[in-house]
C-alpha cells in the first residue's frame, strides 16, 4: 500500500501526542487485584471451554444452526453467572437477526440489446451474481460502457451519465480485484443500478461458479436500504461478443494485455436484469452481549468492547466450504474461532472478579455469521444496543490458539493510540513472555477479514489480536488437540491489561486520521 511521504519526526510526534492522553491515567500496574484477576485466566480452563464449543456435537457451528444457538446459550449462561447485565433483545443476552434460505430461479437473466443485437445471459449458465442485492423486480437502464479499470480513481466515470444507468464492463480476470468494489460503490452513489462485468475467466472456472450460484444459499434478511450494494454480475466473454460487436466493441481486443481503459455511454443500447429468488425458509442467528458496568459516574456511559465470533463453517453441505479430510467431515473451528469466543468468556469472568470495576463499562460480545461475511457484527453496528458514539474501542480476538512462538499480532496498532498503549502494556508485563507485532501478513488482508472491521468502518478504534493462519485453517483438522492453551491464556492476560488501561484512561483512544484512511482504503486495494 502506498503511503504518503511524511516527516519521520512528524509521524513520531503525532503518535506521541495521540498516546499521551491514554498514558495519563491512574497507574494500575502494581494493583494486586488486577493481577489476581488476570491470573485467573489459566490454560486448563481455556482448553476445557474450547473443547465444549469445538466438540463434534456442535457440527461446526454453521450460521444458522441449532448448534450455533446452543453455543450462544452456553455463552449467555456464563455471562449470567458472572453477574453481567444483558444487552440483547428484550432484556436478554441474545440479539437476533433474520436470515433466509433462498433458491435462485434459473430463469433469471441479465440482458443487453441495441442496434438489432440481443444478448440474454441466463444465471447459472452464462451469468453469475457475485455481489450485492438484486432488486425484487426487473431493472432496465441505458448502458455506460467501461473498458478495463478506470484510471482516474477520483472521477472514475468522467462525465458519463450514470443516473439510472447499468454499467457493462469488459475486464480481464486479473483486473477483478477488491479495489473494483470502491469504483462500483462510487457508481452506485451516482445512480448506477446494476453492474455487469464481461470477463475471461477460464470456462471450467466460470462453469463451477455458475453451478454454485444457483444452489440454495443463506443470506442476511435485513431489508436493503439506501446505500446498500448494487448487484454485480459476471458474464462469460464468449456469450457477450455478439451484442458488444454490434456496439462496435471488440471484446478480444479489450481483453488483451495493455488495452487502454475507457469509459463512455453507449447510445441506443439498454440493459435489463431480472433476477428472482424463492424463499425456502426463514431463520435467525444470534449475537450474545453482556455488560459489566463501569465505576465512574460519567465514564460508565462509555464502552470498551471485547469481541469474537462463535460460528464456523459447519459440515459439507452447510454452504460455507467445509470439505472432508479423510473420514473427518466436521469443521470444528477450534482455533477459528472457538479460541476467541472462549477468550471473551475468560475475559468477562476475569473482570467480574475485580472488587473495584474499571471506570468505563465493558461489553463482551460473541457474534455469528462472520464466516458468511461479518454478518453479526455488521448487524450490531447497524442496530447497536449501546450507543455506537459512546463505544471507545473494540478489542477483537480471532484465531489466538495456534502458531506457538511467543508472538501475537495486534492488527490496527499503527493506526491509533491503542498501538502505543498496547506496546506499553506488553513492555510492563514481561512475565507473559509475548512479543507484540503489527500486521505481519499484509498479503492476507486480515484487517478486513474479522469483526473488528465493521467497528473500524463505523469510526471505533480497534485492535485485532490473532496468531495468524495455519495449515488447518477451514479444515476438519482445526481441532482442540492442536490448541496451545498456555499461549492463549497469556495472550488473554495481555488483552485483559490492554482493556483495563483503555477502560481507566482519562480520555478515549484516537485514530491517526491519515493512517485510518489508508488502512480502510487498503482493505479494498488490489
Amino acid at each position: 500500500m502506498h503511503h504518503r511521504t511524511v516527516s519521520w519526526l512528524g509521524t513520531l510526534l503525532s503518535l506521541a501526542l495521540l498516546a499521551a492522553p491514554l498514558c495519563a491515567q491512574v497507574d494500575l500496574r502494581g494493583d494486586r487485584a488486577a493481577r489476581r484477576a488476570a491470573g485467573s485466566i489459566v490454560a486448563a480452563d481455556v482448553h476445557d471451554r474450547i473443547a465444549v464449543i469445538a466438540d463434534d456435537s456442535m457440527l461446526g457451528r454453521a450460521t444458522p444452526s441449532p448448534q450455533l444457538d446452543e453455543v450462544a446459550a452456553w455463552v449467555a449462561a456464563r455471562f449470567r453467572s458472572f453477574g453481567l447485565a444483558p444487552a440483547g433483545d428484550s432484556g436478554s443476552f441474545i440479539q437476533r437477526y433474520a436470515v433466509r434460505l433462498l433458491r435462485p430461479d434459473t430463469t433469471s437473466f441479465v440482458m443487453a440489446m441495441g442496434r438489432g443485437a440481443h444478448g440474454r445471459w441466463q444465471l447459472g449458465r452464462d451469468a453469475v451474481l457475485v455481489y450485492g442485492e438484486p432488486a425484487d423486480r426487473p431493472v432496465s437502464g441505458p448502458i455506460v460502457f467501461v473498458a478495463g479499470t478506470p484510471a482516474d480513481t477520483a472521477r472514475p466515470f468522467g462525465d458519463a451519465p450514470l443516473a439510472g444507468a447499468i454499467v457493462i464492463q469488459v475486464a480481464r480476470r486479473e483486473q477483478l480485484s477488491r479495489s473494483l468494489l470502491s469504483v462500483i460503490a462510487k457508481g452506485a452513489a451516482a445512480g448506477v443500478r446494476a453492474w455487469i462485468t464481461v470477463t475471461d475467466l477460464p470456462g471450467t472456472t466460470f462453469t463451477a461458479l455458475a453451478v454454485n450460484s444457483v444452489l440454495p444459499q443463506y443470506q442476511i434478511a435485513t431489508p436493503a436500504g439506501p446505500g446498500a450494494p448494487i448487484p454485480v454480475y459476471l458474464v462469460r466473454d464468449s456469450a457477450a461478443m455478439e451484442v458488444l460487436a454490434a456496439a462496435g466493441e471488440d471484446v478480444a481486443a479489450l481483453l488483451a494485455p495493455g488495452a487502454a481503459p475507457d469509459v463512455r455511454a453507449l447510445p441506443g443500447f439498454t440493459a435489463t436484469t431480472d433476477v428472482r429468488r424463492t424463499v425456502v425458509s426463514d431463520a435467525s442467528a444470534p449475537n450474545t452481549i453482556g455488560v459489566l458496568e463501569g465505576s465512574d459516574p460519567q465514564l460508565k456511559h462509555e464502552y470498551v468492547f471485547f469481541t469474537a465470533h462463535m460460528d464456523h463453517i459447519g459440515v459439507p453441505g452447510s454452504g460455507e466450504g467445509c470439505a472432508p479430510a479423510g473420514a473427518d467431515s466436521i469443521c470444528n473451528g477450534a482455533d477459528d474461532d472457538a479460541s476467541g469466543t472462549v477468550g471473551v468468556v475468560e475475559l468477562a469472568e476475569a473482570f467480574s472478579r475485580m472488587d473495584t470495576r474499571p471506570r468505563r463499562s465493558l461489553v463482551f460480545m460473541t457474534v455469528s455469521g462472520e464466516e458468511r461475511g461479518l454478518w453479526g457484527s455488521g448487524y450490531y453496528v447497524s442496530h447497536p444496543s449501546l450507543p455506537l458514539a459512546a463505544t471507545v474501542a473494540d478489542l477483537n480476538a480471532d484465531m489466538i490458539g495456534r502458531n506457538p512462538g511467543g508472538g501475537v499480532m495486534a492488527i490496527g496498532k499503527e493506526q491509533s493510540s491503542l498501538g502505543p498503549l498496547a506496546d506499553s502494556v506488553a513492555a510492563r508485563h514481561p512475565e507473559l513472555g509475548l512479543r507484540l507485532f503489527g500486521d505481519t501478513l499484509p498479503q492476507e488482508r486480515l484487517f478486513s477479514r474479522s469483526d473488528h472491521f465493521n467497528f473500524a468502518k463505523s469510526g471505533v478504534p480497534i485492535l485485532f489480536f490473532t496468531t495468524g493462519l495455519h495449515a488447518d485453517y477451514h479444515r476438519p483438522t482445526d481441532s482442540v488437540d492442536r490448541i496451545d492453551a498456555d499461549q492463549e491464556a497469556r495472550i488473554l492476560r495481555l488483552i485483559f491489561y490492554v482493556g483495563l488501561d483503555v477502560a481507566n484512561a482519562a480520555t478515549r483512544p484516537a485514530w491517526d486520521p491519515e493512517r485510518r484512511r489508508q488502512i480502510l482504503e487498503g482493505a479494498l486495494a488490489p
